[in-house]
């Protein structure tokens, strides 16, 4: 079995767990000794450096939410100083206030070891040309992947995003061997291709897809794997922990995460108490590394299990299974983490919009689409097209500076959707994802 780093990628449980508890105290006495902000969280949970002995200790951290990234200035957050950070990234930003995160140069090297090991247990090696079609940008893909198939010494197309008769003409010239890109987007490719008469299994080397960034099934693994002859490998990461970090080795049991690296628990959601092995629950992570915004119990809101056995491929590192939903009400789309929260930001900015919204996702072919229901006030509702039309450009346009996603906008007339005596369903997800 192929491997970048053999001695920790193949290291016993025993000494994984020992490293683990190293490192988590090492971590937790130097948020303690040197942030007054882990200070006063650890303080507030009467829990002091000195309890934390191994990494079964964790559960008595305090946990770390997305709302303390966003809503904290970087100086609160940020053990590194201006002159030791090398890189920023932000995610897309709710209400228009994005997530900022610092790398160190240590953060971007571990971040560039985590990915070059994870391509390297997919199957890809240094013979292998990587088109990488995730954005560059502050958004995580594309760096990432590119940093890490670097460093493991394949070869990269840095394509990013869009103009998919150019990336198919790269794929087909350059001989590409594999591509890092949403799984919608690599169907879409399929069904350029077929326009153009491009047979991906005649006309293409492509073996293998280095997929996340949203939702997908093994339905359509099976699908790619028959129609494009690419077998599809399921990669995991956000923005708040590094971006991509992890993804299924060859077996394809599961995306090892690196405990030399990282501790991931399953908790309950709703009481917040560990879950064990095979137990569904939402994923919390402790970035055991990171130097410049330490990430300790992050509840990531995606639901998922961890499987501890060996696996097949002799990696004793544990694996996530595949996320197959939210504990919040946010849905991705086309990469891009949406929040019916951003939506209403837009809508409610607008004195001509009523209060009822409704999100409607569906994939149309292999790309997700949205689209905006919203109701007019009385005042609003009018028979002049030309105004209508107005309207809806500018909101479709202001929706797609803040949640950097394009989407479809359906003006209604007052008391046109459905109303509801509890929580409002705001969004109906049709796309079918088992």
């Amino acid at each position: 079995m192929a491997a970048w780093n053999p001695k920790m990628e193949f290291m016993p449980r025993e000494e994984l767990e020992r490293l683990q508890s190293k490192l988590l105290k090492a971590l937790v006495h130097r948020m303690y000794d040197y942030s007054p902000f882990y200070r006063e969280r650890m303080d507030a949970a009467k829990v002091h450096p000195d309890q934390i002995r191994t990494s079964k200790d964790v559960v008595k951290l305090p946990f770390m939410y997305k709302k303390d990234l966003r809503e904290l200035e970087p100086e609160r957050l940020f053990l590194a100083s201006n002159r030791e950070l090398v890189r920023y990234h932000a995610s897309s930003g709710t209400t228009g206030h994005p997530t900022i995160v610092g790398y160190t140069q240590n953060d971007v090297n571990n971040w560039t070891e985590s990915v070059a090991r994870a391509l390297a247990s997919a199957g890809i090696g240094q013979d292998d040309i990587l088109q990488v079609a995730y954005t560059y940008g502050l958004f995580t893909g594309g760096l990432g992947l590119h940093y890490g198939a670097e460093r493991l010494g394949c070869t990269v197309v840095p394509a990013s995003t869009g103009n998919s008769e150019r990336q198919l003409d790269m794929i087909k010239r350059l001989g590409v061997t594999a591509i890092a890109c949403t799984p919608s987007y690599l169907m879409h490719l399929g069904e350029v291709a077929e326009k153009k008469g491009i047979d991906f299994k005649r006309d293409t080397k492509l073996r293998l897809g280095i997929l996340g960034a949203e939702p997908w099934s093994e339905g359509m693994r099976e699908r790619m794997r028959e129609w494009l002859g690419v077998k599809g490998i399921n990669i995991y990461g956000t923005s708040e922990l590094s971006g991509p970090l992890w993804c299924e080795c060859a077996e394809q049991k599961g995306m090892h995460v690196w405990s030399d690296q990282t501790l991931i628990e399953i908790i309950d959601p709703d009481t917040g108490e560990q879950l064990g092995p095979g137990e569904k629950g939402e994923l919390v992570v402790t970035m055991l590394l990171k130097e410049a915004v330490p990430i300790v119990r992050y509840r990531t809101g995606d639901i998922s299990t961890i499987d501890v056995e060996g696996c097949p491929c002799g990696r004793d590192h544990p694996r996530l299974g595949r996320i197959t939903g939210r504990v919040d009400d946010m849905f991705i789309i086309r990469g891009i983490n949406v929040f019916p929260s951003q939506v209403e930001y837009v809508l409610m900015s607008n004195p001509e919009l009523g209060n009822e919204f409704q999100i409607v996702v569906d994939r149309r072919g292999a790309l997700d689409e949205m689209l905006v229901r919203v109701e007019l006030k009385p005042e609003s509702f009018q028979d002049n097209v030309a105004k209508l039309e107005s309207l809806k450009t500018r909101i479709h346009e202001r929706l797609k500076n803040v949640l950097s996603v394009s989407a479809e906008v359906e003006l209604l007339e007052p008391g046109s959707l459905p109303r509801f005596e509890g929580k409002a369903k705001r969004v109906i997800d049709k796309r079918k994802i088992q």
